[in-house]
């Protein structure tokens, strides 16, 4: 595989733990994309994951849980990913996330100075997708 990422739309969040400075995003379904190079096809995933900041503050209050992401952008040192996790994440320096979603307003906001996409068990193949 040449590119596999985390699609932020439509992922599930289960719930957020707090631990001092440590903050854990858990997704109980995160929908992930695969590409080859000089392929036509996409394939889709799904898999559990946990988006951990560490040095981490959250910002705000937490939208009741569990929710279904609708968006939004994760940041670790000068790269900003909107509506997606690149596999693997694994940053130190300025991290963030801001993650909307649906069906409200609200919206999750951590700042932090590392952060690490964590994939469990192993992920479930929903379908190939057909680029034009």
């Amino acid at each position: 595989m040449d590119t596999t990422s985390i699609e932020l739309v439509d992922s599930e969040i289960e719930k957020i733990n707090i631990e001092g400075d440590v903050i854990t995003i858990y997704f109980n379904r995160a929908y992930i994309e695969k590409t080859m190079s000089d392929s036509v096809e996409i394939t889709r995933w799904w898999q559990a994951g946990q988006l951990i900041f560490q040095n981490a503050e959250l910002i705000g209050d937490l939208p009741p849980l569990p929710a279904i992401c609708t968006g939004g952008d994760v940041s670790e040192s000068v790269y900003t990913y909107r509506d997606m996790i690149p596999l693997p994440l694994k940053g130190a320096g300025r991290a963030t996330c801001l993650l909307k979603i649906k069906d409200t307003e609200q919206v999750i906001q951590v700042e932090a100075e590392e952060v690490e996409m964590v994939m469990i068990d192993r992920p479930q193949y929903i379908k190939h997708i057909r680029q034009s």
